[in-house]
């Protein structure tokens, strides 16, 4: 270690004293969407080897209990919006086959709202519903709040008994409608439209079950014309009904440039910190007590597919299942989504949920192949599982001085993004840093204070030399690898991080 003043050197003071906030596990979230082979090829496929009595595929559900994802969306996104709930129930040789309007494909219906909630049981998750208040709104809502959480003696909960679930879903967490400011919305409302809407429907829903929490529609990206007014406008009208606002941001490498793309995670901060201070804006205004919190239940990066989706929507709609955003992601796509978690991280105080988008063959985690073909973790799997797995505890607020790199568009940004997450449970304090310098290394000195007697224990990093680098059924160059060579100096934690690399550095108490 005598090398390391010679080196280009961050420095990250993590002070036990200093949190940001408890961290909910809901934050490590997921999505599934009635949307190309993420249901129907993807986690429902009769007839496989894998298959179980129901048709879902044990091996993706053994990939999405390695996750540990706690919540997983459902059924939209876009979907949503057209979404007929009654459709989905009910003996499946009755239910009818839809034109799907949102992806233009067609919605056969073997899986609905109970097989999804049967799933969801197998994954070990929560389900997080979505009603559509595009085409429908109020009625529809509470009838199918009734079916799922009332425990019977009234029409919809009897007819989930009849249909053999005696006992409600109890789903605890709603979302009321989805990217309703966005003009591709099948049900598009302006502002104050979809401020009265959502407030009057979250005003009925508390009354069928005052114990669920409800999501309120953000803008659908920060880009919007109408963001940040959007939130400020719907607040104004649901913040007495609604726990949460939402959030989506995807970014890609269009222009392949991957040091500047590696500075989209500054924008998803400077996103998430714009929503901060709105909502408490209203909350000011509203002279309120509640503080309104943050649901970022669509992100990721997106980017690959989209021409290829966009004609094979127009030329070749009404498919079933047909394959759609099937985003194959390279090393530096899993940089970006490590950085985007340790962003998530830094932000526990109000992000309480996060959805990554999505979990199954669309934009996913998980692939699996075509044809009872094998399932495979993609590149993006690996920050997400270290994140889910050693990201519970504390948020550690940490103290950062790192060198710059430039970049294109979004100017000098700093090397390293890192935060520092405290499980005093199990005696353990994880770093997770990422050295976003394409060309040089990096060591992180990182001076603890009251975490005497922690010891290193684990250094898992991903590290590649192609920031191209695919996964495959055939072949998985990007995993995680077992590092050597940190050690305390003077007191401090030193550990010299490759250039283009995400580290999960885990001390524990001896």
């Amino acid at each position: 270690m005598n090398n390391v003043l010679n080196n280009r050197q961050a420095v990250m003071t993590v002070d036990r004293d200093f949190t940001i906030a408890p961290i909910d596990p809901r934050i490590f979230g997921s999505f599934i969407e009635h949307l190309g082979r993420a249901v129907y090829d993807g986690i429902y496929c009769p007839g496989h080897p894998q298959a179980d009595e129901q048709g879902f595929r044990k091996d993706v559900i053994q990939l999405v209990r390695e996750l540990n994802v706690p919540i997983v969306r459902y059924p939209g996104g876009n979907f949503v919006s057209s979404f007929v709930w009654e459709d989905s129930v009910g003996p499946v040789a009755d239910r009818p086959r839809r034109i799907e309007l949102a992806w233009r494909s067609t919605e056969t219906n073997e899986i609905g709202m109970d097989e999804f909630a049967d799933w969801a049981k197998k994954a070990g998750t929560q389900v997080m519903m979505a009603v559509n208040l595009g085409t429908r709104g109020i009625a529809d809502a509470c009838n199918l709040l009734e079916y799922c959480n009332h425990p019977g003696g009234a029409k919809y909960s009897d007819m989930r008994i009849r249909n053999g679930h005696k006992e409600p879903h109890n789903f605890k967490v709603w979302c009321l409608g989805n990217e309703m400011d966005g003009p591709w919305q099948f049900g598009h409302k302006t502002m104050e439209e979809y401020g009265r809407l959502a407030a009057e429907t979250a005003k009925a829903m508390k009354q069928i079950d005052p114990s669920i929490e409800l999501v309120s529609c953000g803008s659908s990206n920060d880009h919007m014309p109408t963001y940040p007014q959007w939130e400020a406008t719907t607040l104004e009208h649901t913040y007495d009904y609604v726990d949460y606002v939402s959030m989506h941001q995807y970014y890609g490498n269009e222009r392949n440039d991957t040091q500047d793309y590696l500075a989209c995670s500054d924008d998803m901060d400077r996103f998430i910190h714009t929503d901060e201070v709105t909502l408490d804006f209203v909350q000011a205004k509203k002279r309120g007590k509640k503080q309104i919190h943050l649901s970022f239940d669509e992100w990721n990066v997106w980017f690959h597919s989209k021409q290829q989706d966009d004609d094979s929507m127009t030329n070749r709609p009404w498919q079933v299942a047909p394959s759609l955003l099937e985003d194959h992601y390279t090393f530096e796509d899993a940089l970006l989504v490590g950085e985007m978690l340790i962003t998530l991280l830094r932000h526990a105080d109000r992000v309480k949920m996060a959805c990554l988008a999505q979990l199954v063959n669309v934009i996913a985690p998980i692939m699996t192949d075509k044809n009872g073909g094998p399932v495979w973790r993609q590149t993006i799997y690996w920050p997400f599982l270290l994140a889910s797995r050693y990201g519970r505890g504390t948020a550690m607020l940490p103290l950062v001085a790192s060198p710059k790199v430039e970049t294109s568009r979004h100017g000098a940004v700093d090397a390293l993004v890192a935060v520092a997450v405290h499980n005093e449970e199990a005696g353990e304090l994880t770093l997770f840093a990422v050295n976003r310098d394409l060309g040089r290394d990096l060591t992180l000195r990182t001076v603890l204070r009251g975490f005497e007697g922690y010891a290193l224990a684990d250094w898992q990093a991903l590290e590649s030399d192609d920031l191209k680098a695919v996964n495959s059924a055939e072949s998985q160059p990007v995993r995680p690898v077992s590092r050597t060579g940190a050690g305390f100096e003077d007191g401090a934690l030193c550990a010299t991080l490759k250039a283009a690399s995400f580290n999960v550095i885990r001390l524990k108490k001896v």
